[in-house]
């Protein structure tokens, strides 16, 4: 199947590659907001089903849609971690926060009405939960870590999707929402600009996944009822025009 493997190789890595220029150019909110479009999860949805089938994706997608509360716990542990600790200190804090909360959730199953709410309201409540914003210095220009944010994007989509027949769907949806953004482009940003750059990268990250959560809710539905396609169109196209909403709403701020 070599259209999927171009896929999972060059599509992921090639979108984080352009996150990562747009942070440079417009700074960590914007990068954030960005990143947290389904540029990730989307991919390796695609490939679960063309892999494994609708009914194998719609069910991982309700798993991935779960997930983003582990995501958040890792933005508001990272967040504080941040303000005493070297970037791998604050790392591995909330990498082990995030597998807690996987562990935790993967005993939960809610109705994807019921989950898509709860999502909803952590994301109203996670900035409430972080630090005080603090001034970011501008970020530095380093051409010679996108290599290795690429290259971790790829190996990402690549163990999610070859893995995914002995994780199970719902697993595997959990899986493609690791944090390998917040990973990578927080990580590098922390070590580069500054703790203070890499928590305003989050708390862009945070507005961004109100539109992640509508596509996952989309998708989950729309894979039970449409062909892939159309489910995937519909899903990206209600997620775009969230993401606007939410970036002319942070504007207005």
């Amino acid at each position: 199947m070599p259209a999927i493997l171009l896929l999972k190789l060059t599509l992921v890595p090639l979108l984080i590659y352009a996150v990562t220029l747009a942070g440079r150019r417009w700074g960590p909110a914007v990068a954030g907001w960005m990143s947290a479009f389904p540029i990730v999860a989307g991919p390796i949805l695609l490939a679960l089903t063309l892999e494994q089938g609708a009914p194998f994706a719609a069910t991982a997608a309700e798993g991935t849609l779960m997930a983003v509360l582990a995501i958040l716990v890792f933005t508001v542990v990272y967040a504080w971690a941040a303000a005493r600790l070297a970037m791998w200190g604050a790392m591995a804090c909330a990498l082990g926060a995030y597998a807690v909360a996987v562990a935790g959730l993967r005993l939960l199953e809610l109705p994807l009405a019921v989950s898509f709410v709860a999502v909803i309201g952590a994301l109203l409540l996670t900035p409430r939960l972080m630090p005080p914003a603090q001034e970011a210095a501008p970020g530095r220009a380093a051409g010679s870590d996108l290599p290795w944010r690429m290259l971790a994007a790829a190996l990402l989509v690549l163990a999610v999707t070859y893995g995914a027949t002995r994780l199970g769907p719902r697993l595997a949806g959990f899986f493609a929402m690791f944090p390998v953004m917040s990973t990578v482009l927080v990580g590098f940003s922390h070590v580069q600009s500054g703790p203070a750059f890499a928590v305003k990268l989050l708390r862009g990250m945070v507005t961004g996944y109100f539109a992640f959560a509508v596509f996952c809710t989309v998708l989950a539905t729309a894979l039970r009822t449409q062909a892939a396609g159309p489910a995937f169109a519909m899903a990206f196209g209600c997620a775009l025009a969230v993401q606007l909403v939410t970036r002319r709403l942070a504007r207005a701020q």
